[in-house]
């Protein structure tokens, strides 16, 4: 028997008007009565992997040891893995579909220690489709987890190693600015970059430089470099380090996302206020960001 597991958090793109999300608490708590179940989210769109994993990068650090389970599965059905994902000494199991989802979180957390593919029905709910993953196999599977059960239990051992990568976007230092691009906007409007504040220190060539210029398809906007949102001029635009350790765009007490017209996954282009840096910096990638304090106003 492996380790009983007391907190379970669970994130998904179910939503909350149908009834997918209470379906799933009411599996887990028939299994696992003991469990106390942590909501991250249900609030990612639709299928978007990776906004999912992005969330899920973003609050594992922060969450309970136990079991994480999380599903964004748009290839339910399909032969895509389910996988379970030891980490931090057996202190926690993720739990979900092996499509990017789990990958980043797993990075952010020092990486995983095993891992197995969900290939025993014997710990799966019986069922007549093959839709809902996330009532059927992945619930079940980590309130087991949950109740003791050990991980080699539950199906074919994998390479930890191996599970599918995120794909997610690098943010780099050319000759006309640092190209970044919109990875998260928060229900306060706050856009989220792919870059940390060591790029802005690479694009100015000093730390302390706090003035930039923001290019947004045809737009230059001045921008400066901020600890607090209300560092931020009225109707100015600021350079924020967020709760992640990267850099958002900020407005004070405004949508930034609003105001510039941005989404996820648009380009946005910074340059030093006194002319774009040379040179080049290496990829960045998600779980080698410094923690940061979190700032006021991040959900």
């Amino acid at each position: 028997m492996g380790q009983r597991l007391d907190t379970l958090s669970f994130l998904s793109d179910y939503g909350t008007d149908d009834e997918f999300v209470g379906v799933v608490h009411s599996v887990v708590a028939s299994l696992a009565p003991h469990v106390r179940i942590v909501d991250v989210t249900h609030g990612i769109a639709p299928h978007d992997v990776r906004a999912g994993g992005l969330a899920l990068a973003r609050s594992a650090q922060y969450l309970c040891p136990g079991v994480v389970l999380a599903v964004v599965d748009p290839g339910v059905g399909t032969a895509r893995r389910g996988v379970a994902v030891e980490v931090g000494g057996g202190q926690s199991v993720l739990v979900g579909p092996d499509n990017g989802l789990l990958a980043p979180a797993v990075a952010m957390v020092g990486g995983a220690d095993r891992a197995v593919s969900l290939t025993d029905p014997a710990w799966h709910l019986p069922s007549q489709g093959t839709t809902f993953d996330g009532r059927d196999v992945f619930a079940p599977v980590a309130s087991h987890l949950a109740c003791g059960v050990d991980l080699a239990e539950l199906g074919e051992s994998i390479d930890p190693n191996g599970l599918l990568p995120a794909v997610v976007s690098a943010a780099a230092v050319e000759s006309d600015g640092l190209h970044a691009e919109v990875w998260w906007i928060d229900r306060f409007g706050n856009v989220q970059l792919n870059a940390g504040p060591e790029d802005l220190d690479e694009l100015a060539g000093d730390s302390s430089v706090d003035r930039f210029r923001v290019r947004i398809a045809d737009r230059v906007l001045p921008a400066r470099r901020v600890s607090a949102f209300d560092e931020v001029d009225p109707g100015g635009l600021g350079l924020l380090v967020d709760s992640a350790g990267l850099v958002s765009l900020v407005m004070c007490r405004t949508s930034a996302a609003a105001d510039l017209g941005l989404g996820p996954s648009d380009p946005v282009v910074v340059e030093a206020a006194d002319g774009p840096a040379g040179g080049a910096t290496t990829a960045v990638s998600i779980g080698v960001r410094p923690e940061s304090e979190t700032p006021r106003g991040e959900s």
